[in-house]
């Protein structure tokens, strides 16, 4: 994606380390001491006034090379749950962002903010919830799920009331678009569903439902809260650390959200979910203010603010870029 933005994009030659175990920790040293190497290189070369991480392991050899460099240094974590990386990083950070209240306990209380999480145009623009349509958004993120492909598919029998009044926008992800869209023909559903293997106008598809399916990943969440939208949340279970299923619990603890296990997603379940949800209007009116209670506009922002405060107040020497 970089190249094509016309921006510059330098790589290192590191792994992760979950689930490796001791000896496939140990195995990795050479190339962790060789990434980090190459990290005191690219930093040396760029020249930064700040170094961010986000979490993931190629952020943990550039942020110790910033340590080591002593330069100033910003972790930013996105979910309710912080990953590896971010845990080992913080007490080298001068500054933590969160994205979750539900986050400061795993840092040292004296280096957090509560910034929120950058989102894409158009999201904090979305309009309130109209909830006079029937309109369902599924998605499982930019590659699609193919759990809630298959789980949508089989719910289709059970909504025979709603059959003509529900209207269905499904991204199911290259893999499976030909799939889903034989499925919907198969049970008889036609113009009243839209099925694409990606969606590049997020904004406005979030703006025209009054439900969404989906994963819970930490940009999804900070775009449901941002627009306000009610949903039911299938955490993918296999996220490192589980942290889908703390950011879908955090959303379900405050009203915004439900909460539906993978394990116990089927048919007929989630058929009755989403049809008791899209008849309850009281209901999804509460869901989409208390959703949009917890969203953190501007904090993209937030952070550059973060960013400059490292520097005394002073305006990054790069901040044309």
């Amino acid at each position: 994606m970089l190249p094509k933005l016309n921006l510059s994009l330098a790589t290192i030659d590191i792994v992760g380390l979950v689930d490796k175990g001791a000896l496939g920790k140990l195995a990795l040293l050479p190339r962790l001491i060789k990434s980090i190497t190459q990290s005191i290189k690219l930093l040396r070369g760029f020249r930064p006034d700040v170094v961010v991480g986000v979490g993931g392991y190629a952020a943990g050899p550039v942020l110790f090379a910033a340590w080591l460099l002593r330069l100033p240094t910003l972790v930013h974590e996105q979910n309710a749950w912080p990953g590896l990386t971010n845990r080992l990083l913080a007490p080298l950070a001068r500054r933590i962002c969160l994205s979750f209240d539900e986050a400061r306990g795993a840092f040292p209380t004296a280096k957090t903010v509560l910034t929120g999480n950058p989102l894409r145009l158009g999201m904090e623009e979305c309009p309130p919830l109209d909830p006079d349509g029937m309109n369902l958004l599924v998605f499982g993120g930019s590659r699609g799920a193919k759990a809630i492909n298959e789980a949508l598919l089989a719910a289709l029998p059970h909504w025979g009331t709603l059959k003509g009044q529900l209207r269905i926008l499904h991204q199911t992800g290259e893999a499976d678009c030909a799939a889903v869209r034989q499925g919907y023909a198969e049970a008889g559903w036609g113009e009243e569903v839209k099925v694409l293997p990606f969606i590049d106008d997020m904004a406005g598809a979030y703006a025209q439902h009054q439900l969404v399916l989906c994963r819970a990943g930490a940009t999804t969440i900070a775009e449901l809260t941002a627009c306000g939208r009610p949903a039911l949340l299938i955490p993918y279970p296999y996220a490192a650390g589980d942290h889908q299923t703390a950011n879908a619990s955090a959303m379900a603890q405050r009203g915004a959200a439900l909460l539906l296990h993978q394990s116990k997603l089927d048919g007929e379940t989630l058929a009755k979910l989403v049809a008791d949800l899209l008849r309850d209007r009281t209901r999804l009116l509460d869901m989409a203010d208390a959703a949009r209670s917890l969203g953190h506009l501007g904090a993209a922002q937030r952070i550059l603010n973060e960013c400059r405060s490292l520097l005394g107040g002073q305006a990054a020497v790069h901040d044309a870029h």
